[in-house]
């Protein structure tokens, strides 16, 4: 009589900044690919970064997403706005447990920077990337800064798809080891040619995309359109479409975002529905809801990305009221019994009178 199988947890046993067994079939050993290979439906979110060097401003704001979110997208200066970087944030959610997907755009550094820092986030436990090709610094608060734009999105995908697969540079230098990786990318299906987005869809999985999030759907039919041409091509049979969500504040500020955000579509229908609403936010929300509760069940779609921006509390409450886990629970931080003893050091580090000499520290941290 064979043992009873014991569900694998996706964690490392011997520690939970450390990655996870290699599986057959996988790019990463990470956990977001293995949510979507299994068949459930992922959830994934973003953080926005702070304007700070401090680490917990980062933790803060990771905490609201404990249990609720497969992955956090770590924000790199979106609207070529300058934030802590893409690669801190990484750093500082790897080290925590957490599984980020670190955003890589091609605004800011050439080929070899980028290649430098692919390297360190896969040496720091970073499993998931996304490749995008950047706002323009004009549309920032930094508009003389100089851009770079040595590659694009596409260009990106195929470097880092060679720094996998081939153990190469683009130079073609080998690699000690190669990076393990889940690639991302972004698509449009809102923003004209309407026609054309499946077809650079496909570029994009050519190129080396597994996994894509898309902008902000409020056009439902819009993106069930999108996601028919997607499966005549075939493409949802090579890639994971998570389809992008969220929160509208107010009416005020959708009609700002239709005016002054390119590449997002808000319908008339939208806007009239949060003008009729006693309370505007939380019928945002509502809509949030709703939108899930039909994407979900669109073929193909394989989960959501919730962009709720200074709404990052309504993460949780969306994801729980969607019902779109089906009660399963993604991955979640659990206190560790160290934990306060580090935040007590530290604090004493940080604010005390220090006169202890380095090696009297060691002696009382044994």
């Amino acid at each position: 009589m064979s043992a009873a199988r014991i569900p694998q947890r996706d964690e490392n046993p011997a520690g939970i900044h450390l990655p996870l067994d290699p599986l057959p079939g996988h790019t990463s050993r990470g956990r977001l690919e293995r949510v979507l290979r299994r068949g459930e439906f992922a959830v994934t979110t973003e953080l926005n970064p702070p304007d700070s060097a401090d680490p917990e401003d980062v933790y803060n704001r990771a905490k609201v997403f404990d249990g609720w979110v497969d992955a956090i997208n770590a924000v790199d200066a979106s609207g070529a706005n300058c934030h802590m970087s893409s690669v801190g944030i990484c750093a500082l959610l790897t080290r925590m447990g957490y599984a980020p997907i670190m955003q890589i755009a091609c605004r800011d550094k050439n080929r070899i920077a980028i290649q430098g820092d692919v390297l360190g986030g896969a040496a720091m436990g970073v499993a998931n990337m996304l490749c995008l090709t950047g706002d323009g610094v004009q549309a920032g608060d930094q508009p003389g800064a100089k851009p770079v734009f040595d590659l694009d999105s596409m260009s990106l995908l195929e470097t880092i798809r060679i720094m996998r697969d081939n153990g190469k540079f683009l130079s073609g230098r080998k690699l000690t080891t190669p990076p393990q990786l889940f690639l991302g990318a972004a698509v449009n299906p809102f923003a004209p040619p309407y026609d054309f987005r499946p077809i650079h869809l496909g570029k994009k999985i050519a190129a080396g995309a597994q996994f894509v999030q898309s902008q902000y759907c409020f056009d439902v039919p819009m993106f069930r359109t999108f996601m028919q041409k997607a499966r005549d091509l075939g493409l949802t049979e090579k890639v994971f479409v998570l389809c992008g969500v969220g929160p509208l504040a107010s009416a005020k500020t959708a009609k700002w975002i239709r005016s002054n955000v390119p590449g997002i579509h808000i319908p008339d229908a939208i806007i009239k529905r949060l003008e009729g609403a006693q309370d505007q936010k939380a019928e945002g929300k509502r809509l949030c809801i709703d939108i899930i509760n039909e994407v979900k069940e669109i073929p193909g779609v394989s989960g959501i990305h919730v962009m709720a921006y200074r709404q990052e509390e309504y993460v949780a409450e969306i994801v729980d009221e969607s019902g779109v886990l089906k009660g399963r629970q993604p991955w979640k931080r659990e206190a560790r019994r160290d934990d306060q003893m580090v935040a007590d050091r530290l604090d004493h580090i940080l604010h005390d009178d220090i006169t202890e000499t380095q090696a009297e520290m060691v002696k009382t941290a044994h």
